[in-house]
C-alpha cells in the first residue's frame, strides 16, 4: 500500500495547521437560565477567548456555536464538562474596507454557487464567520477575488 512518499505534496494534516478554516464548536444545551454562563465560566482562568458566539434555541434546548482563540485546549474544556458537541470547519473572511462589505461576499459566493449556512460576525475581529455548503470551492471564490482569510492562529492573536 503506497503512503504517499516521494510524491511532493506540501499540506499539513487538518488539525494543528495552518490552514485557512477556524474551528466552530456547537454546544447542545437546556434552554434554562444559567445554562450559558455555566459553559462560557468554563472558560475562566485558561488563556482561551470566545471569539465568536452565536445562540439558537427552541423551547427545550439551545444550540450554542463558539470560535475559541485556542480550538485545542477549548475542546478539552467542553469535553471535560461533559458537554455534548459537534465540531465544524468555517470560513473566516476580513471585511474588507468599502461600504459594502457584506454585499461583496455575498455576491462572490452567489456567482460560484456556494449556499451560506450560517454566517456571525467575529467579536475582535472586523470579520466574518461563514459556514458554507462547499467550503473549497468558497476559499478558492473568496482568495480569487482577493479577500482576506483567517486561520485559527489569527484568532489566537488579537489584532
Amino acid at each position: 500500500m503506497s503512503t504517499g512518499e516521494g510524491t511532493g505534496t506540501e499540506f499539513s494534516t487538518i488539525r494543528g495547521r495552518d490552514y485557512p478554516t477556524i474551528r466552530q464548536f456547537t454546544v447542545f444545551l437546556e434552554n434554562r437560565v444559567g445554562q450559558l454562563l455555566e459553559v462560557v465560566r468554563r472558560f475562566e482562568g485558561s488563556h482561551v477567548r470566545i471569539c465568536a458566539l452565536s445562540i439558537s434555541d427552541s423551547s427545550e434546548c439551545a444550540f450554542v456555536r463558539f470560535l475559541l482563540s485556542r480550538p485545542e485546549q477549548g475542546r478539552e474544556i467542553l469535553e471535560r464538562a461533559g458537554l455534548a458537541m459537534i465540531e465544524s470547519d468555517l470560513i473566516g473572511v476580513v471585511l474588507p474596507q468599502e461600504p459594502q462589505p457584506l454585499l461583496r461576499i455575498c455576491t462572490a459566493l452567489l456567482q460560484a454557487e456556494v449556499n451560506i449556512v450560517q454566517a456571525y460576525p467575529i467579536l475582535d475581529r472586523d470579520a466574518v464567520a461563514l459556514m458554507v455548503d462547499n467550503i473549497e470551492m468558497a476559499q478558492d471564490t473568496l482568495s480569487s477575488k482577493e479577500f482576506t482569510m483567517l486561520t485559527e492562529d489569527d484568532l489566537s492573536d488579537p489584532s
